[in-house]
């Protein structure tokens, strides 16, 4: 018997804001005082409204399998949602429904690579996207984002990645890791290259879509530009902005051959998701919206407290984001230098570790997210927290050397 996993595990890597959750974890278990600022996850509560829709799922009976990619009553939620807010217009055959995003994702690589197929993926990204790709017998193909771009990518780094062997683009706007939003200006021209490659399929996760700040307008590309409609899958879910992590409902739009596909990957894996959740998220999508623009200023505020201090510390940059809740400065500027007991911040990885050592303030590493050296801190917690870690940022940047 051997005790060898798959060549396919073998490609891939443990999520690394996970792993840094777990060592903030730990080090807490220790007694240690620890602000963990590396985990992706809105601190409010679900609506009230949405959390009592799932309990009266429940006493209705309506706890049995579903159709597996989703009951027809938040399918057509999803239609009339992608109608209402972004001027697209589906028909339940276009919809899938997942248990979270990631799988919507996974199912659509699994149903459509083929080794050497590439998947073309903007750096920084979030951290699974690549991983993903590997697993399902795909090329990750990485295109760098530059900070004074504001971490978008660029048309004609775009037009140099694609080649006869590319399957997927993928964008993520807001982004996750930098909370970088492209304009509706800068979607198009994207748009513009990507119409030149017909066999090239777009795949757009827009999980953050209603935390946009300021003026800030929100689009997606198959709004943007309707001649890239049929090759792409618009991806959501309602985790980040309903404050539903744990309920795991994500959900896409595209084609139907694609739609139908990851249906029949869902058949031999997840199955259905759950029940119970898929009636919250009908709630979610039909009921009020009337917490979301409040939610959204408190998080705005938040985001101007963290880059306001950053920017203050030593030796950090830190762009101002257009959305998400992540902000994603640069430590080139303290590379080389050295903490109080000797250890030299040779990468940002160190900077990271280094940091949680001595100050109790978690954060991911940007080589984890493909762009180095800088970090990335979610600032879905309290204002006190947020100016607390912010301060022990500083004092940790002050004392090296």
């Amino acid at each position: 018997m051997t005790n060898s996993v798959s060549d396919a595990l073998k490609r891939v890597k443990p999520s690394a804001t996970i792993g840094m959750s777990a060592k903030a974890r730990a080090l807490k278990a220790t007694g240690r005082d620890v602000i963990a600022l590396s985990a992706g996850e809105p601190d409010f509560d679900t609506p009230e409204n949405i959390k009592e829709a799932a309990i009266r799922a429940i006493r209705e009976g309506k706890t049995k399998y579903t159709d597996v990619d989703g009951i027809p009553e938040l399918k057509d939620a999803i239609c009339a949602k992608f109608k209402r807010e972004n001027g697209l217009d589906y028909k339940r055959s276009q919809v899938n429904v997942s248990p979270g995003g990631k799988p919507v994702i996974f199912n659509a690589f699994l149903a459509t690579l083929n080794p050497g197929d590439e998947v073309v993926i903007p750096a920084p990204y979030w951290v699974s996207y690549p991983d993903m790709a590997l697993m399902c017998g795909g090329t990750p193909v990485f295109v760098e984002t530059r900070m004074e771009n504001g971490f978008k990518l660029d048309p004609k780094d775009l037009a140099k990645a694609l080649t006869p062997h590319t399957k997927w683009v993928l964008l993520n706007s807001p982004s996750n890791p930098s909370g970088a939003a492209y304009t509706r200006a800068e979607l198009a021209a994207i748009a513009a290259v990507l119409i030149d490659f017909p066999n090239v399929l777009i795949l757009t996760d827009d999980m953050y879509e209603h935390l946009v700040y300021g003026d800030f307008e929100f689009t997606t590309i198959a709004q943007v530009e309707p001649r890239l409609y049929d090759r792409t899958l618009t991806m959501n879910g309602v985790s980040k902005a309903y404050a539903m992590t744990g309920w795991r409902i994500g959900y896409a739009a595209g084609p139907e051959w694609l739609i139908k596909g990851m249906a029949s990957v869902m058949t031999q894996t997840t199955s259905n998701p759950s029940s119970v959740s898929q009636w919250a998220a009908v709630e979610a999508l039909n009921g009020t919206q009337d917490f979301i623009p409040k939610n959204k200023l408190i998080f705005q505020e938040r985001r101007d407290i963290v880059v306001s201090m950053l920017n203050q510390a030593q030796g950090l940059k830190c762009p101002t984001p257009e959305g998400a809740f992540y902000v994603y400065p640069s430590c080139a500027g303290l590379i080389g230098k050295k903490t109080p007991t000797g250890k030299v911040i040779d990468t940002d990885e160190t900077f990271a570790l280094e940091l949680l050592e001595a100050e109790g303030v978690a954060v991911v590493h940007g080589s984890a997210f493909g762009l180095a050296p800088n970090f990335r801190i979610s600032y879905a917690t309290s204002n006190a927290e947020l100016e607390e870690s912010c301060a022990r940022i500083q004092r940790f940047c002050a004392s090296l050397s």
